[in-house]
């Protein structure tokens, strides 16, 4: 089974999963503080006042299971997952709250979420990038932990 090519029909389901949390985190999370604000501004985000975060004992995975299997499979979340960012949603993993590159890391993945504008555009670029590169190597992930060690320097 390629991914790739069972992408178009899964990007439906992934987009209104992704919504449903980032709904459920900015309804139940926390605002940045003053230092995150700070930070968020650094790596690129325009509206740091829209964040949420949510700390979970277990970062939440689809329920469909083509998805579930995508996210692990592609390494993108699974058990060792400490961040996820829906658009101006962030769930960090109970313990990571304070963890202050966590934070910029995933503020720069809601810089990219306002610079392709929607949930669907960034998820359509993501989970592409995540299939033909891998996890580690995809720009954009590629670009969150460059921009995360430039906001410590």
């Amino acid at each position: 089974m390629i991914l790739h090519d069972l992408l178009p029909q899964l990007m439906p389901k992934a987009i209104e999963w992704a919504k449903e949390q980032e709904a459920f985190i900015c309804e139940k999370g926390r605002g940045l503080n003053e230092a995150e604000i700070q930070v968020a501004e650094k790596v690129g985000v325009s509206s740091p006042d829209k964040i949420r975060v949510l700390a979970v004992d277990v970062i939440p995975t689809p329920d469909e299971p083509m998805l579930e299997y995508m996210c692990e499979y592609t390494g993108m979340l699974g058990p060792d997952t400490i961040g996820l960012t829906l658009f101006y949603g962030i769930f960090v993993k109970v313990g990571h709250e304070e963890n202050q590159r966590l934070i910029a890391h995933e503020c720069r993945h809601v810089a990219q979420y306002e610079e392709h504008e929607s949930i669907a555009a960034f998820l359509g670029e993501y989970l592409t990038q995540i299939l033909e590169y891998g996890y580690e190597a995809a720009p954009l992930e590629v670009d969150a932990r460059e921009k995360t060690w430039q906001a410590f320097q």
